[in-house]
């Protein structure tokens, strides 16, 4: 229920669906509503959600004919695809028979669709507004099984009970790489892997997302494994963070971790999550920045940090990035900062570069005299 405006998910179905009685015209109109606002504001950009459930074969053809047909395109917009963890659901309504058509479902049509765009000309023009995919539903729901080298193959998994979350991301990992492989060698764009992850539920759920992802979304719980949070900044890996929809599912805000993740150098940024519930403004971004800015006395240099490392995560094209950071944007430390795109002081961007090679010179040293001890001691045993 709290997934859904007022509670009630016959309004998400009415106002928030493609796929309904009205064919997702209101929900087309909203987009092409909120594009025009960024369009005209020009410096405000968005990932959309849209939901493939993986329970019919179907879905992709409907989703992209709903896409050209209402022409929802913006430069301002990209879209990533939420694959929702619903196999209980389906497997108890006799929608599917095992795992494996979920996985066939959701990625045998783009693959189609890359290898031979002709086949499905909507699909593939369709693809080339997705940046990526996302893994969702309520992590609070506890994992009734664990992942492991005894766990049933995806056409062996026919129980009634979910798949644990790392056998989720596992499988959605797999495949968005066979994806990208098939689109990479066609000149085609690729696919980011970005799951909600570390919201609630157990610790093992980020150390899958380390494994696999390439960012997450929320990342709460890193507070409660300081030794992830270091995996986690060593690495870069991206978390956006979304303290107002935080503040009414899980974590009063005043306890959110952002500022202190950020000011141990995770590359943390300010998103939006759900905006028609949890905002009250036509501009649900800058509600974000302002009260993060107002509660957590950020500075101007902190705000802008949060809106490079934004644009650093997010999917769009190389060409729109440099638009905004730079044509350097990819080069590391002060090199790659061009101050009069990204309003950030080459001293904070050399802090931010010299104490990550620090910290990663000093694991690797460590590394190598733990290694050196144990042949000194082998030799010894010899």
């Amino acid at each position: 229920r709290k997934y859904n405006p007022l509670g009630k998910s016959m309004l998400r179905d009415i106002f928030l669906k493609t796929n309904n009685y009205i064919k997702g015209k209101y929900f087309a109109e909203l987009i092409k509503e909120v594009a025009s606002d960024l369009e005209e504001s020009k410096y405000q950009s968005t990932e959309p959600r849209l939901s493939i459930y993986g329970n019919s074969s179907g879905e992709w053809d409907r989703l992209a004919d709903w896409a050209i047909t209402h022409n929802v395109v913006s430069p301002n917009i990209r879209f990533l695809i939420q694959i929702p963890r619903l196999y209980d659901v389906y497997k108890a309504k006799d929608m599917i028979s095992n795992f494996e058509e979920i996985i066939c479902n959701t990625f045998i049509p783009i693959i189609e669709a890359s290898i031979n765009p002709s086949s499905n000309p909507k699909l593939h023009k369709f693809l080339n507004m997705v940046v990526g995919f996302d893994s969702v539903d309520d992590e609070s729901k506890a994992d009734l099984t664990i992942f492991n080298s005894d766990s049933p193959s995806p056409e062996l998994w026919t129980a009634p009970k979910n798949p644990p979350y790392s056998y989720y991301l596992y499988f959605m990992y797999a495949n968005i790489a066979v994806v990208n492989m098939i689109r990479r060698d066609r000149g085609l764009n690729t696919f980011s892997f970005r799951p909600h992850c570390g919201e609630a539920g157990s610790i093992n759920h980020l150390v899958s997302a380390f494994l696999l992802a390439e960012g997450i979304n929320h990342g709460l719980l890193l507070r409660k494994a300081p030794a992830l949070q270091y995996l986690f900044y060593l690495s870069q890996i991206p978390v956006a963070m979304s303290p107002l929809s935080n503040n009414s599912l899980f974590l009063d805000y005043h306890r959110n971790p952002l500022p202190v993740f950020f000011s141990r150098g995770i590359p943390v940024s300010l998103s939006t999550d759900d905006p028609m519930q949890f905002h009250y403004t036509k501009e649900p971004l800058m509600e974000e920045y302002s009260i993060a800015s107002q509660v957590w006395k950020m500075t101007p240099c902190d705000m802008c940090e949060l809106a490079m490392n934004s644009v650093l995560a997010s999917g769009f094209e190389k060409k729109v990035k440099e638009h905004w950071l730079g044509r350097n944007y990819e080069q590391e430390g002060p090199s790659g900062n061009d101050i009069r795109q990204t309003n950030v002081p080459n001293i904070r961007i050399a802090f931010r570069h010299e104490t990550l090679c620090d910290e990663l010179t000093m694991v690797c040293e460590s590394a190598r005299v733990s290694t050196r001890s144990r042949n000194t001691s082998n030799d010894f045993s010899q």
